[in-house]
């Protein structure tokens, strides 16, 4: 193996751990944590409180038709990857200062569930669309 080879090969494993782990979640659960935790302001289908979910994972932040964002998600820049998602949930303060959701879920399982769920349901609508 070349030095630049051995060089590269370094470069790619390093990068490797650097990258976060995210723990795939199971979306059924996760169905029902969003019954339990997040239906009182969101729905899949309908802005209330929140924004509405469907189709949200992969979608800019602040992107939903008909919801008033705070102007702090309108800049965040973010866009719902598993990881944003994780991170948000996680804080949404910190992710977005200024923003306007008041809760969080602290644990790691029940945002991987949730993140499955959301995940699922954005699929759906994405197979929906091309039927």
């Amino acid at each position: 193996m070349t030095p630049i080879h051995k060089l590269l090969t370094t470069a790619t494993c390093l990068t490797a751990l650097a990258l976060p782990a995210f723990a795939a979640g199971d979306a059924e659960t996760g169905h029902a944590l969003y019954q339990a935790r997040c239906a009182a302001c969101h729905s899949m289908d309908y802005n209330g409180v929140g924004p509405a979910h469907r189709g949200v994972f992969a979608r800019a932040a602040a992107q939903a038709k008909g919801f008033a964002y705070s102007d702090a998600l309108k800049a965040s820049h973010l866009v719902w990857t598993e990881e944003a998602l994780d991170r948000w949930l996680t804080d949404p303060e910190k992710t977005a200062p200024g923003q306007r959701m008041g809760v969080n879920v602290p644990d790691a399982k029940e945002r991987a569930d949730l993140i499955a769920y959301l995940k699922s349901a954005s699929a759906a609508k994405s197979a929906a669309r091309t039927e």
